[in-house]
């Protein structure tokens, strides 16, 4: 695995790296767009992490850090690529980011029906935490709720920021 190398992606890389979500990646999510990964890049430019072989894109992880908290998306690994240790070499560079970037503990997003991955998952030291479930509003939702008073749905209120 000598030849294998992790880097940061730049803004030349995001049509290949869709493509390659479109094979290598289990499930799909509503920023798997230009723009979404556009954001990604340019709010965070380091962290979404490409592994290459040569010239060949062969995997890659979202790890993202708002200051508080670690999170780590998009582990992809080619399907003719994996089991060669490619996905524990991005979470070794994702960790080492989170490290240098002050993280304390990370978190990962894993589809509940993708059997193959908590086993990766697991071997690399995460597992579910079962008291916790993630509550989604899409952007749709989001900008529906923007602007109404809680409980009122009075689009001329404006809607308190809450933290949690």
């Amino acid at each position: 695995m000598t030849d294998l190398r992790i880097r940061a992606a730049v803004p030349a890389d995001l049509d290949s790296v869709l493509a390659f979500w479109k094979t290598a990646a289990e499930g799909t999510s509503i920023s798997d767009d230009r723009a979404g990964v556009e954001r990604l890049v340019a709010r965070d430019p380091g962290a979404l992490l490409l592994a290459e072989r040569g010239d060949e894109l062969v995997g890659t992880v979202i790890a993202g850090f708002d200051g508080w908290r670690c999170h780590l998306y998009r582990l992809a690994v080619h399907l003719e690529r994996r089991r060669q240790g490619i996905a524990s070499a991005l979470l070794a560079a994702a960790e080492e980011r989170f490290v240098r970037l002050g993280g304390r503990r990370a978190d990962a997003m894993v589809l509940v029906r993708n059997e193959t991955a908590h086993h990766a998952w697991r071997a690399a030291g995460y597992g579910p935490e079962g008291h916790w479930r993630r509550w989604v509003n899409a952007a749709h939702g989001l900008r529906r709720g923007l602007g109404r008073k809680a409980g009122r749905g009075d689009p001329k209120a404006s809607l308190p920021i809450l933290y949690s």
